[in-house]
């Protein structure tokens, strides 16, 4: 079995493209990395997941039904994803619309030593995701190819799942927000105005 090439794609450079377009999207984190690259990109539509390791889709599925006008967007990595593989058949089965899923795919738990994840054995998520019932998947590993998914992400009927394959650059693990109740309270109050607290 030939080896795959390594993607040479910077991951915060993958986020700020993505992000770049988001407009009123709401976004959700998986933990660790993910929230990180975010932060870079503060904005009162992020919510946070600093724990809860396989739980992010699943809260972007609680978001997408409870706001269904509004598109949510889930970013997380592989090993959280791979925690939380039964959420993709969830989300297939439901058919969420306003739903879609990006993973940060750099083949490694980057948060507890750069130990292989198994889509570096070749675990297929944009393939698991497909056979869950997603409209539209894919992997991509170039920056080209993640500028021509950006209609996708955001317009086009879900769910939609798409798997960028990275490096593994790491960056420094800080970010200005932690507190969970602030990150809670700022993403109601930028969703619901004062209503949140009524």
């Amino acid at each position: 079995m030939a080896t795959a090439k390594k993607s040479t794609l910077d991951r915060r450079v993958a986020v700020k493209t993505i992000l770049g377009e988001r407009g009123d999207t709401l976004l959700v984190t998986g933990l660790g990395s993910s929230c990180y690259d975010a932060g870079t990109l503060d904005h009162p539509n992020n919510y946070y997941m600093w724990g809860g390791m396989g739980g992010a889709a699943m809260i972007g599925v609680g978001l997408a039904l409870a706001q269904p006008k509004r598109r949510v967007l889930v970013i997380t990595g592989d090993g959280e994803m791979l925690m939380g593989m039964g959420s993709l058949a969830t989300i297939g089965a439901e058919k969420i619309r306003n739903l879609s899923i990006v993973v940060i795919d750099n083949e490694l738990y980057s948060e507890t030593g750069m130990q292989p994840t198994h889509t570096s054995r070749g675990v297929d998520l944009a393939g698991v995701a497909k056979a869950s019932g997603f409209m539209t998947t894919g992997t991509v590993s170039t920056l080209a190819e993640v500028k021509t998914w950006m209609p996708t992400l955001y317009n086009k009927p879900g769910p939609v799942f798409l798997d960028i394959k990275v490096n593994a650059n790491r960056y420094p693990l800080s970010i200005r927000l932690r507190d969970g109740v602030h990150i809670k309270n700022r993403f109601r109050e930028a969703l619901l105005g004062s209503a949140a607290f009524d």
